[in-house]
């Protein structure tokens, strides 16, 4: 098991604090897996500086999608984007 940290801005890291979102959607440019920690450092775009608060939390599922392997045609994709919907 790893611990990956990545940087988060304000808006979605209050929203993870808060239990709101509990999802998190990012390029696949590392490598993460079921069980990793994910350490999510607050990071504020508007100062370029981290805000010195984290929140660190347990990797539940990994679902990783090439855009030419999609379900939808790449036209679609690109006029209407991609939504994730979280489940409770």
């Amino acid at each position: 098991m790893s611990t990956i940290s990545k940087k988060i801005w304000p808006e979605y890291f209050n929203q993870i604090v808060s239990g709101k979102k509990k999802f998190e959607l990012r390029l696949n440019d590392f490598e993460i897996n079921e069980g990793d920690t994910l350490s999510l450092e607050e990071w504020d775009p508007k100062t370029s500086q981290y805000t010195g608060r984290k929140i660190e939390k347990k990797v539940t599922f990994v679902a990783k999608f090439k855009i030419d392997k999609l379900f939808w045609p790449q036209e679609e994709i690109i006029e209407k984007g991609i939504q994730i919907i979280s489940l409770e």
